[in-house]
C-alpha cells in the first residue's frame, strides 16, 4: 500500500501510494489548483472499475482506496505493531536528516508525489536549507487539501502549492522558482513509504523516468521497502485487529456510496499474502460466493472463490533497486537502512541541468 495518498500505495497509485500523517501548516499558495469536480473523480472511478470487472483476472487500481474513509484506515494502520514500514522510515528520516540535507542541498521546490506523511515531510524540511515551496501532487484533492491545511500552522513562512493529479500520469508543475539571478530552485522529489511498490515492474520504471525529467538537475527521496522473511511480510498485510482487511474491503463500500454499485463486502474476504517469485505482497477481495454486482447499468459475475486484485507491493533488494534508478536515468547515491535491514531510503541524482 502506499504508500497514497504514500506506505503501501502509489498512485495517489495511489498508489497506490503512504499515508500516516499528523502535522503543522503552511502557507496554501493563491491560485493553487482547485480539486477536481467530485463528478471527475467518481468518473474516473467508474470507468476504471468497469474496465477491471470486465477483465480477467479481475483487478482495479489501489489509488481508490483513498477517499476520506480508505485514507482514515490507512492512518490506523501505520500505528499497528506488525504494520513495519511507517515507523522504520520515520527512524531513518529522523536519525539522518543531517545527511539527507547534505545530499539535497539549500534553497530546494519539494515535490511530494502523493499527499503522504505529514511527520515525515515535517522531518525533511526541518532538516532542509531555506525550503522555497512545497508541491504534494495527489489524486484526492480532498484529503490534498487537508493535508495542506494541517502544514499551515507549522510552516507560515512556506509555500505550499497542492496540485490535484494522478502522478502515474503526464502532469504539469509550476513553474520553477527563481533565485535573484541564481537560475531557480532546484526541483527534489518526494516518495516515501515505499509507494514505488505499488508500480508493476514496467510501470516503476516508466514513472522513475518520468520523475527524472522533472526533476531535472535535483534529484529524487525514495523510501523502499526490502526482501525479508516472508512471516513478516505476511503479519503487516494481514494484522490481527483486522484494519487492513477493513481498508480492503472499503473500496467496496466506496464504489457503493459513489457509483451506486451492490456489492456485498460482507461476501467478499480480504485475502493477502507474499509471491516470493515476483517478490510481491498481492492483495485481493476474494469472493466467498456465487455473486452478481452490477455498476453502470451492467452486471458481472463473481464466482466463489474469484477475486478483485486490489494492490501489489513489490519489495526489493538495494542493488535491484539501484540498478532499476541507474536504468530510468538516474545516479544513485547514498542509501540509508535501518539496523534489521526492514526498509531502505535512497537519493538519487537526477540528470542534466535544471529546467
Amino acid at each position: 500500500m502506499r504508500s497514497g495518498p504514500s506506505d503501501r500505495s502509489a498512485s495517489g497509485i495511489g498508489a497506490a501510494t503512504e499515508r500516516d500523517r499528523p502535522q503543522r501548516h503552511a502557507h496554501v499558495a493563491r491560485g493553487a489548483h482547485a480539486p477536481l469536480p467530485q463528478d471527475a473523480q467518481r468518473s474516473q472511478f467508474a470507468t476504471e472499475l468497469l474496465a477491471g470487472l470486465a477483465r480477467r483476472p479481475r483487478s482495479v487500481s489501489p489509488k481508490f482506496f483513498y477517499d476520506a474513509t480508505g485514507s482514515a484506515l490507512f492512518d490506523r494502520i501505520c500505528e499497528l505493531p506488525e504494520y513495519y514500514p511507517t515507523r522504520t522510515e520515520i527512524s531513518l528520516l529522523a536519525e539522518r536528516a543531517g545527511e539527507i540535507a547534505d545530499c539535497i542541498g539549500p534553497d530546494t521546490d519539494i515535490v511530494e508525489f502523493g499527499a503522504g506523511s505529514s511527520r515525515k515531510i515535517g522531518l525533511l524540511l526541518a532538516a532542509l536549507q531555506r525550503p522555497r515551496r512545497f508541491v504534494p501532487v495527489d489524486i484526492s484533492g480532498d484529503y490534498l487539501q487537508a493535508a495542506a491545511r494541517r502544514l499551515r500552522d507549522d510552516w507560515p513562512g512556506l509555500d505550499v502549492h497542492p496540485l490535484v493529479a494522478d502522478f502515474t500520469r503526464a502532469f504539469a508543475l509550476p513553474p520553477p522558482i527563481p533565485l535573484d539571478g541564481r537560475g531557480h530552485a532546484r526541483r527534489i522529489g518526494f516518495f516515501p513509504g515505499s509507494s514505488i511498490g505499488n508500480f508493476a515492474p514496467a510501470e516503476a520504471l516508466r514513472f522513475l523516468r518520468r520523475a527524472a525529467r522533472l526533476l531535472r538537475g535535483g534529484g529524487l527521496l525514495v523510501g523502499v521497502d526490502l526482501v525479508k522473511d516472508p512471516a513478516v511480510l505476511h503479519a503487516a498485510y494481514n494484522d490481527s485487529q483486522g484494519v487492513t482487511a477493513a481498508f480492503n474491503r472499503n473500496l467496496l463500500e466506496r464504489a457503493n456510496r459513489e457509483l451506486g454499485t451492490d456489492f456485498d463486502p460482507g461476501r467478499f474476504a480480504h485475502y493477502a499474502f507474499y509471491e516470493p517469485v515476483r517478490q510481491r505482497i498481492e492483495m485481493h477481495l476474494l469472493s466467498l460466493a456465487r455473486q452478481q454486482v452490477s455498476l453502470c447499468g451492467r452486471r458481472f459475475e463473481f464466482a466463489a472463490g474469484e477475486t478483485l486484485h486490489t494492490e501489489n507491493s513489490y519489495k526489493f533488494t538495494v542493488d535491484g533497486f539501484r540498478a532499476l534508478a541507474i536504468r530510468a536515468g538516474f545516479a544513485p547515491g547514498p542509501v540509508w537502512l535501518d539496523r534489521d535491514g526492514l526498509f531502505s531510503v535512497h537519493w538519487l541524482q537526477a540528470p542534466g541541468a535544471p529546467s
